[in-house]
């Protein structure tokens, strides 16, 4: 640029002033982002003709050293992969396209439109640089090195986003869009695919032990024949790259089978390593350890310590959530635009075409995050359903003879069956329940933009309708306690009249029994419909409630003489229908709340458990002579010293020696060999065992 000493004008490297009695440094940095001048074009052609010439260097130091056949060059590894140089690929000949189209233009005298040298040179360039870094990246990641995979797309995505960022300027500064600007915005996004394609790279060359060889697979031996077979069983989700998750493009092979013939058990794949119930557990058990080791934590929570083995996909999830609620919330403002746009009162000349794209985003985003929101959530479920599963299992065999007094077989039976079942339901539920506040306050704003203070009666019938419903969550909560209580008691009626059948059917008591069951029976009935009538009363105030707010907000309107027109109308009855889902599934919110929160109390209960004292023993040693030895030891089912079952009980058995124990009924046959298994509480004395 030349100034002039006065400092008025400034003229561009084109020859045309840029700016008038201002500022020489804001004047140039305004035209450096405006993608029309001659100066943005300058400095992008400039960058992407310097990432052309390194990228030329690479491929023709590389490629030519490699000496192998086209096929073994180029690979198309995953989707990501595919679908990266594909677009890449295509909107680079778009922009080389667009550049001779340009320079044909400038070279016809009879053009109505003839376009500056900057405006085609900076478009070839564009177009070449895409198409030479699809081609690279389409070739074995082995042959342009790991480092050049990895950084090579940041610098394209900043690029990239210069580019797509001076567009934008220029679109809302002129108020037209040209193939040239859509070309630019959609480079960005071009870009970011080959950003997530080197992070991709980056953790499958970290999987490998940092090879970084995409052309040979580590040998097997002998060995390790049976641990190739069961990974590659595994389901293709727990190797799936990100793309893959994404789209669930890692379920097309088992449709693919299935649609060929009926699925059996041996086409099922074997669940991945984060999935599976043992390392679940094992993960649980290391952060329960930890916490209470931690000073601060004597007594962990065990629902805060699922909720930080799991942090990470819950907060993915809530993100998945709170992208669907803010795509969704789009409608009924799009819609008001697009009116406005029919009316005559758009913002610029092809508005209603941006408006659709924007639309068929919006609708896009909101089904691909809702996916991924429910499946991520019924997986968390899942995994903290099997979690619990073996916890209850693993402490039923530690409980102490107390804690099996109180803790039945058939009330444990319950705790696996019923309360697990129900936390893992929870986590899909979970997210509804903040979700739906979001988007009741979204959609008071949008309703305060469309009817102004007509919005406050809106307001008032949902905060109306959530305090009637206050008292009888409190009722549901208690309904839903006393119906899993009766439940236990049923099924531990239940299960001991199975196991002592013989007993009931050799003295004829099976009438008896079946009445107790009946009533029982009758006990349960009365809670679950009391719990099933709050829950209706529940639905029927909430699906009511969308009725009430219209109503109410337009008689507002009338009484406040609030002007109406198709504008506001459709946006308020957009609007109304928005929040109409959320709020007619806020009774089902509180009862699964409600029902988690009554299963895990009794869960953490049973968890709390006392367990049995496995220190009363001592192990015992390969070499010493009697495997089994107790030396005045006494023995009491109730942990009391002053009445113990057995006392001073001395007893060595050899290995390989036969023991009989000989009693009378009642003698304590049975306490000795529970005893000897450590599940009767010791009182005094030393035992060794093997």
């Amino acid at each position: 640029c030349c100034n002039c000493t006065s400092g008025s004008w400034v003229m561009d490297l084109c020859g045309r002033p840029i700016c008038s009695n201002q500022d020489v440094a804001s004047c140039a940095l305004k035209e450096i982002f405006d993608s029309s001048t001659c100066i943005n074009h300058l400095v992008a052609t400039g960058v992407v003709a310097l990432l052309v010439f390194v990228l030329m260097l690479q491929l023709l130091v590389k490629i030519p050293n490699s000496r192998v056949s086209a096929r073994q060059l180029v690979s198309l590894s995953s989707l990501l992969h595919f679908s990266t140089v594909v677009f890449n690929g295509c909107l680079g000949l778009v922009y080389l396209g667009l550049g001779l189209w340009m320079l044909g233009t400038g070279f016809n005298q009879n053009a109505s439109v003839v376009y500056l040298p900057h405006w085609w040179l900076v478009t070839l360039s564009q177009g070449l640089n895409l198409v030479l870094a699809s081609f690279a990246f389409s070739t074995r990641p082995l042959f342009l090195g790991a480092a050049f995979v990895r950084f090579w797309p940041v610098l394209l995505t900043i690029c990239a986003a210069f580019i797509c960022c001076s567009s934008v300027v220029n679109i809302v500064a002129e108020k037209t869009i040209t193939i040239k600007a859509c070309s630019d915005v959609l480079s960005l996004p071009g870009a970011v695919l080959l950003l997530l394609y080197g992070i991709q790279h980056s953790h499958d060359e970290e999987g490998y032990g940092g090879s970084g060889n995409g052309l040979y697979k580590p040998l097997h031996t002998e060995t390790d024949s049976e641990v190739a077979d069961s990974q590659s069983q595994v389901t293709p989700f727990a190797k799936a790259a990100f793309f893959s998750k994404m789209t669930f493009w890692w379920l097309n092979p088992l449709m693919k089978m299935g649609y060929e013939k009926p699925l059996e058990d041996k086409d099922m794949p074997l669940l991945g390593a984060t999935d599976r119930a043992r390392n679940l557990y094992v993960m649980f058990m290391e952060k329960l350890n930890d916490k209470k080791q931690s000073p601060s934590h004597p007594t962990p929570s065990f629902f805060w310590t699922i909720v930080s083995c799991h942090k990470r996909a819950i907060l993915v999830s809530g993100f998945f959530a709170l992208l669907k609620v803010l795509s969704l919330s789009t409608g009924p403002i799009l819609l008001k635009e697009f009116i406005n746009v029919s009316l005559g009162k758009g913002a610029f000349k092809y508005e209603g075409y941006v408006l659709a794209v924007v639309i068929f985003v919006c609708k896009c985003c909101e089904s691909f995050s809702q996916r991924q929101w429910y499946f991520r959530t019924r997986r968390l479920g899942l995994q903290v359903r099997s979690l619990l599963s073996v916890a209850i299992y693993k402490k039923r065999q530690k409980l102490s003879n107390a804690a099996k007094m109180k803790h039945s077989t058939g009330e444990i039976m319950n705790y696996v069956t019923v309360d697990a079942y129900r936390i893992g339901e929870f986590p899909y539920w979970f997210h509804q329940t903040w979700t739906t506040i979001v988007q009741l306050c979204i959609a008071l704003a949008i309703l305060y933009n469309a009817v102004g203070t007509a919005m406050v009666s809106s307001l008032v019938v949902i905060i109306i309708t959530v305090l009637c419903n206050a008292p009888l969550a409190k009722l549901q909560h208690r309904f839903q306690s006393k119906l899993m209580e009766a439940q236990d008691v049923r099924l531990k009626a239940m299960s001991e009249s199975l196991v002592h059948m013989k007993v009931l059917k050799l003295y004829a008591w099976e009438a008896h029994f079946k009445k107790v069951i009946e009533g029982l029976r009758e006990v349960e009935y009365k809670w679950l419909s009391a719990f099933q009538l709050s829950r209706a009363y529940n639905s029927f105030l909430f699906w009511a409630s969308p009725v009430l707010v219209s109503a109410v907000t337009f008689l507002t309107c009338y009484v406040l003489k609030i002007p109406l027109d198709a504008s506001n109308v459709f946006t308020f009855v957009a609007t109304l229908r928005l929040v109409q889902d959320p709020v007619r599934s806020i009774p089902d919110v509180i009862a699964v709340v409600i029902q988690a929160k009554v299963a895990f109390t009794r869960i953490s209960k049973f968890l709390d458990a006392p367990e049995l004292n496995r220190q009363v023993r001592k192990k015992y040693y390969v070499g010493i002579e009697y495997p089994l030895a107790m030396n005045s030891c006494s023995f009491s089912w109730d942990e009391s010293t002053s009445k113990p079952t057995l006392k001073n009980i001395n007893l060595l058995v050899k290995a390989g020696e036969k023991v009989a124990v000989c009693g009378e009924v009642g003698s304590g046959k049975s306490t000795l060999l529970a005893a000897v298994l450590g599940e009767v509480p010791k009182t005094r004395g030393t035992v060794c065992f093997s």
